[in-house]
This record gives C-alpha cells, structure tokens and sequence, in this order.
C-alpha cells in the first residue's frame, strides 16, 4: 500500500500540482506564527513547548483518522494516504521556477534568469552571471527536492501519513522560527532547528547515497567524505557535496566571498583556495541544469524501485 500511496501522489501532482501559497499550508504557517507569538518569551524551553504543541496540533489528528479509518475500510486508509502525501509532497511546488531559469539561460536571458532566481531564493541576484546562477539553482533545487521528497518518502515508510506530516512541518518549523538571519541566534528556534536536524539524519544520508548510486559514484563518496562537512550547515553539505560529485560539478561558495547567501538556502562552505581546486568536478554551467533534472529523476525512480521491492517483501511476508 505504501507503493501505490506514493505512486498515486505522485501521479495527481504531475497532473495537478500543488500551489505552494495554498490554504492548507497557509494555515499551517498562520498557526507557526501564533504559536511563536504566544510562546516566545526568549528561552529555549519555550520554542520546546512550542514544537510539541505545532506537533500535537497536526500531527496527532492524521494518526487519529489513519487508524480510525483502518479499523472499517482499507480502501479509505489507502485514500487518506494518498491524500495526505499529496499535501506533504512538494516536487512540483517550484519547478516551474527552475523550468523558467533554465529557459532564460537557454536563451541568454540573464536578467530574466536572475529575476526568477531572486524570488525563488529571496537572494541578492545582481551583477550574477549565468554561472553563478546555475549554481545556486542546482543547489536550492537539490536541497528543496530532498526536503520535499526523499525525506518525505522515508518518514511516510517509516510511520504512515503522520510521520510524513511530522517530517514537512518540522522542516518548515525550524526555517520559520529561525528565519530571517537574526533569528539564528534566538533562543525560541533552536530546538526547532535541532529537532529538524536529528529527524533528517537518516533521510539525507539516504538520499546522497541514491545521489552516489545514480551519478557518479566514485566522485560523490569522495566529495561528501572530504568536503561535506566544510559547508556551514552539515545536512546541506552532505546533499551538495554528494550530489555535486554525482555529477561532476563543484558547488558551495567560498565563505569569505558569500555572506549575502547565510539566510538563505544557498549552500556555505568554507575552504581554501587550495581545497577548491581538489573538489571533484566542473564549474557550473547552463549543463549543469540539465544534468540536476537527470540525478532527481533517476534518484526518484530508484527510491520507487526500492519501495516497491520493501512494500513486495512485506506483502509476500
């Protein structure tokens, strides 16, 4: 059932995606905003009571229906697990953003490039040249595919809807209540942020593995075993390094030369010049876009093929 849930999800997005400004996630925010208003008194154990409270609030009632609905009718466990990845999954969510950035480059539109770029990134784009560019967008389109996915699919194998409900807010939470820049350093978010960083670290580890798998591999183990943990934020650096490996492109950003890119998804690392010129790979370039559709896709269909084999052995077991 957890093949076909993920399948069918995936199959109404492509066919009617999700708008990212939608009322269900525009409540969920709405309620984040609340919840840090009502609970914020500038101590850790406040943003704790706050993130068990977002938690309770939405996570609790998609275990309820789940296992209300498995007491009568199969069939409506499977329509409620198909529902709610649906809404937890956000593949198509901002693809039109890298579509549209990939055409511009295409067609030598920078400044159109840089535009669609700003808005999806919320960056300072100007002066950027199409290299630099592509970069950040193989880097926002790799981490955002992770989070929107890959993770998303290992939660809702692990423990249904309600853990795949559990997995996208507390993502959502420690950006939220850690965003802009000087919220980083704000007591409130910080559990959020570290709660976040435990409930990933089996999912991004598997998805630089499926990243190693279909690209490069030889080159990705190197990159995420050498340099990953030279980026500022370790999750990020696993998914970037590995999948910057995978296929055979350089990204992250000398820290010293990038501080406008700290609040923002863009990935920091800090290295040497001689440590760049060991990183394996290319500069990135226009190619590099296409290169990022191909690793997703083909990553995509391997986490498929190693959830329909999981979901065959628990069917035939």
């Amino acid at each position: 059932m957890t093949f076909f849930s993920i399948l069918c999800a995936l199959l109404i997005e492509q066919l009617k995606p999700l708008r990212a400004d939608n009322q269900v996630y525009g409540g969920i925010k709405r309620l984040a905003m609340r919840i840090e208003g009502w609970f914020n008194a500038g101590e850790p154990k406040n943003g704790r009571m706050g993130w068990f409270l977002m938690m309770a609030v939405l996570v609790l009632p998609v275990a309820i229906v789940y296992w209300t609905l498995a007491y009568y009718q199969v069939f409506l466990v499977f329509a409620w697990n198909v529902a709610v990845v649906y809404l937890t999954l956000g593949f198509r969510h901002y693809s039109h953003y890298f579509t549209a950035i990939q055409l511009a480059l295409n067609n030598g539109d920078e400044a159109t490039a840089r535009t669609l770029l700003a808005e999806w990134t919320r960056l300072d784009t100007v002066g950027m040249d199409a290299g630099e560019i592509a970069r950040i967008a193989v880097e926002k389109s790799l981490i955002t595919t992770h989070r929107s996915v890959f993770g998303v699919f290992f939660w809702f194998l692990v423990g249904g809807p309600a853990c795949a409900v559990l997995y996208r807010v507390s993502e959502y939470l420690a950006r939220a209540w850690n965003e802009p820049e000087h919220m980083q350093s704000e007591a409130f978010g910080q559990f959020a942020a570290r709660a976040f960083y435990w409930i990933d670290w089996i999912p991004v580890r598997l998805t630089a593995i499926a990243f190693a798998v279909v690209g490069n591999f030889e080159d990705a183990i190197y990159a995420w075993r050498n340099f990953a943990g030279r980026w500022a934020d370790e999750s990020r650096g696993i998914i970037l390094a590995a999948g910057g490996g995978a296929m055979g492109v350089r990204l992250g950003t000398p820290y010293e030369n990038a501080p406008q890119l700290l609040p923002a998804d863009a990935a920091i690392v800090d290295m040497t010049e001689s440590e760049t010129d060991v990183l394996p790979g290319e500069e990135p370039s226009l190619r590099a876009l296409q290169s990022t559709v191909g690793l997703v896709w083909r990553a995509l269909i391997l986490w498929m093929i190693l959830l329909l084999l999981l979901s065959s052995v628990v069917w035939l077991g």
